[in-house]
């Protein structure tokens, strides 16, 4: 059975809800089902009687007394991870200490001796019928429960010994076993693991720049361990150490991993084992494409794509060492103002940076020649003959299949272009105006380039203005990209990444012009035939004086200039002025205003008199 699928699943699904706590009282639930399932359980009203141990013709009779041993230990395991949860925030900077630290190693213990007993019970292979790979995975849960043991007891030295030996059982079943079960075990190792070995490595002071396999291939038991001797007869280099073997070439002959990493004017340190070891393998992958590439020039663009993939791979895997050392510091409380932490900052921006330049190289080389500038229709040539004998006729590529195409490169230069976005958000960047104003020049050459894609999709609907547009448009930018210079030596022929040569360039900007001129004459042309049909049809232009906005073609009609006589037609005009109009204006059908006789001579008497008249009445002035 998967043991380590088993108890892996368990934890996921509760801890994915809950805390160790409910972890441990679901357990005690399927504990309860599991011992009524294999009537292991006192009878109801009778005093409790120990049961007799599990045994291995137990195991072969039912299986479910894996799971009875399994579960009893995860649930002590669960007992202790709550304890040192709900206790490790009231402790001190010692940690837990006095009777809950016992407790705590009291329940790891339980959880170890009933992990022990299902070992000792498999290794009766004869009985129980076990596998290896069964007896290994309860072995590596065994060893890792002890390394837990030690781990709190701050044993350092031996957590180191337990912990090698269980990374060592898993990192073989891991390389035994399909993807997705490897996933699991790499999962189990990142989480437990790999931390709690880095940890009890620096507290015996050891090198930071050791790594995780070489600790393991120095601190595994050798002797008078029959899982070791095992492991060993099956892949006899499981224990090499990995930096000496990094080291020698298929010829024998030594091959130093880098010690420092150059980045623009600065070159660092690298005191980090597992970047050196990554940039080793990526240096090695580097050579192996450009080797491929040069040897396979005709090779097709998903070939030479998935060359890329072997660069990626460690390009990422040094990424992804070197934001582990940061964290690693950080969470040590070392200051970004340390030296440690900016050569790693600077690392960080090199590593990154290179990783960018090759996924751009992979969609370089998706899109064809000259990054793409080059557009050839795709032949189908046919695979079967008539039955007349006769040679079936070459099929032309459609117009939906080439526009499918160009759509695809669009989606590649946006993929290029939001990866050289990304660059920007790196340490440092920000603060190197040369290296900015480089990132925006190459920006520029791939903004050209999906303009040029998408106004050749426009070309083949017979949109030739958008086309113009569009083509301008990218032969103003790529006249930004002028002042690039290639990093790489004129007699070296490295595989495409971020570096853009003068040459591409130039070339990139003669095919422009040529299409722009080839274009602006197909514009013209266009509204000479469309002049030349209005002029057919007999249709009657409006006055020069409307069409001030377009440019005449051929000679223009002065007598066609204003019309005359005017027609009345309404303007726009501002609202305000109409309403302020509308007083003063005899609109037919309105009722004009007839002013009020004067009384006495003067308007102001008259007004008086009746101010007069209309004085307060009723109480207060309320009158009615």
């Amino acid at each position: 059975m998967d043991i380590t699928d088993f108890i892996v699943s368990q934890r996921q699904k509760a801890l994915l809800v809950g805390d160790y706590g409910s972890y441990r009282k679901q357990l005690s639930r399927r504990l309860l089902v599991v011992r009524r399932k294999l009537n292991y359980t006192s009878m109801k009203g009778r005093k409790y009687a120990a049961q007799t141990p599990v045994s291995a013709d137990d195991i072969a009779r039912n299986h479910e007394f894996i799971h009875l041993l399994l579960l009893t230990s995860e649930r002590a395991w669960a007992h202790a991870m709550h304890m040192k949860t709900v206790h490790s925030a009231d402790a001190g900077a010692k940690g837990v200490t006095g009777s809950t630290k016992s407790h705590i190693c009291s329940r790891l213990h339980k959880a170890s001796v009933y992990a022990g007993r299902l070992v000792e019970l498999l290794k009766d292979k004869e009985v129980t019928k076990a596998t290896e790979q069964a007896i290994l995975e309860a072995r590596a849960y065994y060893i890792s429960l002890r390394g837990a043991i030690d781990f709190e007891k701050q044993s350092w030295e031996a957590c180191l010994y337990e912990y090698s030996e269980a990374r060592l059982i898993y990192t073989t079943l891991a390389k035994a076993r399909a993807a997705k079960q490897e996933d699991l075990f790499r999962d189990l190792l990142n989480s437990t693991i790999d931390p709690s070995i880095r940890y009890a490595a620096y507290q015996l002071k050891l090198s930071r720049t050791i790594s995780i396999e070489t600790i393991v291939s120095r601190y595994v038991k050798r002797n008078d361990n029959e899982f070791v001797q095992e492991i060993l007869q099956e892949n006899p280099e499981a224990l090499d150490d990995p930096a000496t073997a990094q080291r020698k070439t298929p010829n024998g002959n030594a091959e130093n991993v880098p010690k420092t990493i150059k980045w623009r004017s600065r070159e660092v340190n690298l005191e980090d084992a597992a970047t050196a070891q990554a940039l080793a393998a990526v240096s090695t992958a580097e050579a192996n494409l450009s080797s491929f590439l040069a040897s396979n020039p005709d090779a097709g663009a998903q070939a030479k794509a998935s060359a890329y993939d072997e660069v990626l791979i460690p390009s990422q895997d040094a990424v992804d060492a070197t934001k582990t050392a940061i964290d690693e510091l950080s969470a040590e409380g070392v200051p970004q103002g340390d030296r440690r932490m900016q050569a790693l900052q600077i690392t960080r921006t090199a590593v990154n940076y290179a990783l960018v330049g090759w996924r751009i190289g992979r969609n370089r080389v998706l899109c064809g020649k000259q990054d793409g500038a080059v557009f050839e229709s795709e032949v189908k040539k046919p695979k079967k003959t008539r039955k007349d004998g006769k040679v079936r006729p070459i099929q032309e590529e459609s117009t939906g299949r080439k526009l499918t195409r160009l759509k695809e490169r669009v989606v590649l230069y946006d993929s290029t272009l939001q990866s050289l976005d990304s660059v920007k958000e790196l340490p440092g960047v920000a603060a190197d105006q040369t290296f900015v104003e480089e990132l925006e020049a190459k920006r520029a050459y791939f903004a050209a380039l999906r303009c040029l894609a998408i106004a050749r999709s426009h070309a083949l609907l017979q949109d030739a203005r958008n086309a113009l547009a569009l083509l301008s448009r990218a032969l103003d930018l790529s006249s930004k990209t002028s002042s690039l210079n290639s990093s790489s030596q004129p007699g070296s022929e490295k595989p495409p990444n971020l570096d853009i040569t003068p040459t591409q360039v130039e070339e990139l900007q003669e095919l422009l012009r040529g299409l722009v001129f080839q274009h602006r004459g197909l514009v013209e042309l266009h509204h000479i035939d469309s002049a030349d049909r209005t002029k057919a049809k007999g249709i009657i232009q409006p006055p020069l004086v409307e069409r001030l906005d377009e440019y005449p073609h051929g000679l223009v009609d002065l007598t066609n200039l204003v019309t005359y006589p005017p027609k009345i037609q309404p303007i726009p005009v501002k609202p305000i002025f109409l309403d302020v109009a509308f007083n003063y204006i005899d609109y037919p059908g309105r009722t004009p205003k007839v002013a009020e006789p004067a009384v006495n001579g003067t308007p102001e008497a008259s007004s008086g008199r009746d101010e007069k008249k209309e004085g307060r009445k009723g109480w207060f002035g309320f009158g009615r």
